[in-house]
């Protein structure tokens, strides 16, 4: 056990000395210190090749980003959730469907496999690379290659991460309250960390409704692997033996179960005001560590290395998604 926990060390205190930075420039300069600590582990990401940090770097930009969002569960109000009624999650679920859709025709009329097009658009609607994950367990291997998903991961995280920077801006400029800034943060921006960092670098308000949309779309990962799972009938005798469930457990969010507990508990008044308080500020730095191991992870030279098709594949369903997302805010909210 000790053993295991020296092995992190490392990459955790770089991680957490490069938060502290951030977290002092963007005090200094009055700027959100999400975008500081995202910049700052881009420009860093040369620690991350060091095998010595990286089990650390990986341990804050999952472990630590997922009890820093089951956190975020104090902060949720139902008074927030009842204010955006029925019409902002379906504008989210028939965006997401879409999506995907648009994602398996773009891939094959590009000439690539319509099991990447399932891949990509399912990572882009959904959650990120926890999406790509548990997406890809379920397609055909004799359709589906590694290289899919690797490519998938780098594009998810670059397009994920300059969505954080850009979309706020397109809140502004559309001039959107703080609320519809949130729905639009947390239906479009594809991973967890992302969605947070870009919400609460507008407001706190905007960062409770992004966090609660985004973890609408999370919920839904189960009963859209399980459709992909069937839809595609062409599987292989072992495959078809392993149970469905067996499939799934391991890519079922833990961390959406804590936040749910969190916000039921903290909104029938049965988590002392104290104790709420010490969950917030816990969240908040564990998010900015995690936001940090996000840019250490980022490099600019293996998206550099990628062909185009497979880029613009990803950046054509992120911007569909997107503009989806924020039409429907436009025209019925």
């Amino acid at each position: 056990m000790l053993n295991h926990l020296k092995s992190k060390y490392s990459g955790v205190m770089i991680c957490s000395l490069i938060a502290v930075v951030a977290a002092t420039l963007a005090n200094r300069y009055n700027a959100p210190v999400m975008l500081f600590a995202l910049l700052l582990g881009l420009a860093m990401h040369f620690l991350y090749e060091s095998d010595k940090h990286q089990e650390g770097i990986e341990f804050c930009s999952k472990s630590l980003l997922r009890i820093a969002v089951g956190l975020l569960g104090v902060r949720i109000a139902l008074s927030d959730i009842v204010s955006l009624g029925f019409t902002a999650p379906l504008i989210v679920i028939s965006s997401m469907g879409l999506t995907i859709g648009f994602g398996i025709l773009l891939a094959r009329v590009l000439g690539l496999s319509k099991s990447f097009g399932v891949l990509t658009g399912g990572a882009v609607a959904v959650c990120g690379v926890s999406a790509a994950a548990a997406i890809s367990t379920v397609l055909p291997k004799k359709d589906f290659e590694e290289q899919y998903f690797a490519l998938t991961v780098i594009g998810i995280t670059t397009l994920s991460t300059l969505a954080m920077i850009t979309y706020p801006i397109i809140t502004t400029l559309f001039d959107l309250p703080d609320n519809l800034a949130g729905v639009f943060i947390g239906g479009s921006i594809h991973d967890v960390a992302q969605v947070v960092g870009a919400g609460y670098s507008i407001s706190p308000e905007a960062g409770d409704i992004a966090t609660y949309i985004k973890l609408l779309r999370v919920a839904l990962l189960l009963p859209i692997v399980m459709i992909i799972f069937v839809s595609f009938k062409n599987r292989s005798a072992t495959e078809e033996s392993l149970p469905l469930t067996a499939k799934l457990t391991s890519f079922i969010p833990g961390f959406l179960i804590g936040f749910f507990i969190l916000a039921v508990l903290n909104n029938l008044g049965l988590i002392p005001e104290l104790l709420v308080q010490l969950f917030q500020v816990l969240s908040n730095w564990l998010l900015v560590i995690a936001i940090v191991a996000i840019g250490l992870k980022t490099s600019l030279k293996q998206i550099a290395s990628v062909g185009w098709r497979p880029v613009f594949l990803l950046t054509a369903e992120t911007v569909f998604f997107a503009g989806l997302i924020l039409a429907g805010i436009l025209i019925l909210l």
